[in-house]
Formats: structure tokens, C-alpha cells, sequence
């Protein structure tokens, strides 16, 4: 009959534990209910712009080998011993890798020619100005390799790996960002991401409902160089899981022992 009661009791006592770690899933599903698939099938991706602070690649090529070396920056061993270590800081370059920096006033002195200003300037813009300053006059048939070697992203709060991302692809969204950091923690929100961005010395702020199927037709769903990605953790909900999982263990286990040590004794 004791013996009974005491496997009842643990049985109830599970029953309890479990039911205090029970979580809704229905918020924690990405994209919930039905997608405009036309409304949705066409995207754009936007193109990167020059900011202040980018650290640009820019490699020079044309049919005279000799003439164009004039443009190139030399990599010497300590630049490459730097870029093949910068896997030590999130895969970020290294403040002595070689490229060209955008100063405060979104200039950079190119290697050859001088100062030219390209803050604001795509890529194919870049080639345009660098086209007006070497094509035919310098060089024969110019055509350029261009990088940015600091595109990156920042995801903080409340996902597995917060961190500063690389990206060499130079184009990332929310939902690859995410993966990146290893997915958010159940206690993450996941109705209200945060993206801070920054261009031409403006901050913009955003923020996207990954329940929502039209994540995708938000502006901040395609992220830009340096954005800053925010997950906030739902502080009811982590605070009260918590302290009613470490009681109701307390609680149980108190339970467990009382009932084992009553068994001992009348079994005696």
C-alpha cells in the first residue's frame, strides 16, 4: 500500500515538473499562417554603398600588365600573415590588412593617382571615377576587382552565438543572420527584432515579427553593412519559467525524500 502511494506521488510530481516547463511552440514558429506567393516571388536586394570607416579592396587589371602594377597596393608578408589570421576576430580583417580605408570625410588616397572622394559611391560607381582617371589616358582596357573587407553584421541578445559576423558574399538577411548566431533561445522575442542601420550618417531603426509571413517584404528583412541586429528576451516569461522551475524542483524533491525515508521506516 506504501509502495503504492509512493509511486503515485512521483507520478504526480513528474506530472507537476513537466507541466511548469511546458512551452507555448506556438510562439516560437517562424512565418505563421499563409504566404502571397506572387506578391512574394519577386525581391530586390539592395547594393552596398560607400560608407565612412569601409575598408575597400580595389585591384587594378589591364592589358599592360607592367603599367597597372603603378595602381595595385603590395601585399607584403606581414599584411598576408595578418588577413590569414583575421579568422581570430570573427573573421573580420585585420587593422593592418591592406585595403583602403574611407576617412571622416569619405575620402581615400588611391595608390597612384591621390585623394578621390567615394563615400556614397556604389561599386559600379567606383568604377566609373576610377575609369575617368585611368582609363585611355593611363592605362589600356582597365577593369577592376572591388571588395568590401569589412562587411559585416552584429547580432547581440538573446540567440545562441551572439557576435560580430563577416560576410564575404557581401549580401545577408534576417533569417541567414539568424542562422548564423545559431538560432534564437526559447526565450527569445521573436514578434519584435530590432535592426539598427546606418547611412550617410543617419541611424534608421527597424524591427520585424518573424511570426509574420510579409518578414519578407520589409525593408530591414535584407540586411546592409554594419547593421546591428537586436533579439530581446521576453523578460516575463524568462524570469517567471525560471523561478517556478527551480521551486517546483525544490518542492518535488523535498517530496521524494520525505516519501522515501517514511517507506524505510514502516518497512522496518
Amino acid at each position: 500500500m506504501i509502495k503504492s502511494f509512493c509511486h503515485i506521488a512521483f507520478l504526480l510530481a513528474l506530472v507537476v515538473l513537466m507541466g511548469s516547463s511546458c512551452i507555448n511552440t506556438k510562439k516560437l514558429q517562424y512565418m505563421q499562417g499563409s504566404f502571397d506567393t506572387s506578391k512574394l516571388a519577386s525581391y530586390t536586394i539592395p547594393v552596398p554603398v560607400i560608407q565612412k570607416g569601409d575598408l575597400l579592396s580595389i585591384l587594378v587589371f589591364s592589358d599592360n600588365p607592367k603599367a597597372t602594377a603603378l595602381y595595385n597596393q603590395s601585399v607584403s608578408a606581414t599584411s598576408t600573415t595578418a588577413m590569414a589570421n583575421s579568422s581570430e576576430n570573427g573573421g573580420l580583417p585585420s587593422v593592418t590588412a591592406p585595403g583602403y580605408l574611407v576617412d571622416e570625410h569619405g575620402d581615400i588616397q588611391f595608390q597612384g593617382v591621390g585623394q578621390m572622394h567615394i563615400e556614397g559611391l556604389t561599386k559600379a560607381g567606383l568604377v566609373e571615377l576610377l575609369n575617368s582617371k585611368l582609363k585611355d589616358s593611363l592605362l589600356t582596357h582597365p577593369y577592376y576587382n572591388i571588395r568590401f573587407l569589412n562587411y559585416k553584421i552584429t547580432i547581440i541578445g538573446d540567440v545562441a552565438k551572439p557576435a560580430i559576423y563577416s560576410v564575404p558574399s557581401e549580401r545577408v538577411n534576417i533569417l541567414e543572420a539568424i542562422g548564423m548566431a545559431g538560432d534564437l533561445n526559447i526565450t527569445a522575442r521573436r514578434d519584435n527584432i530590432r535592426i539598427i542601420r546606418e547611412t550617410n550618417g543617419k541611424r534608421e531603426f527597424g524591427s520585424i515579427d518573424l511570426r509574420q509571413p510579409d518578414i519578407f517584404t520589409s525593408p530591414f528583412y535584407q540586411l546592409q553593412q554594419n547593421d546591428v541586429i537586436y533579439v530581446d528576451f521576453n523578460k516575463t516569461k524568462a524570469s517567471t519559467s525560471d523561478v517556478v522551475t527551480v521551486r517546483n524542483i525544490s518542492i518535488i524533491t523535498g517530496i521524494i525524500t520525505t516519501l522515501a525515508v517514511i517507506y524505510s521506516i514502516l518497512r522496518k
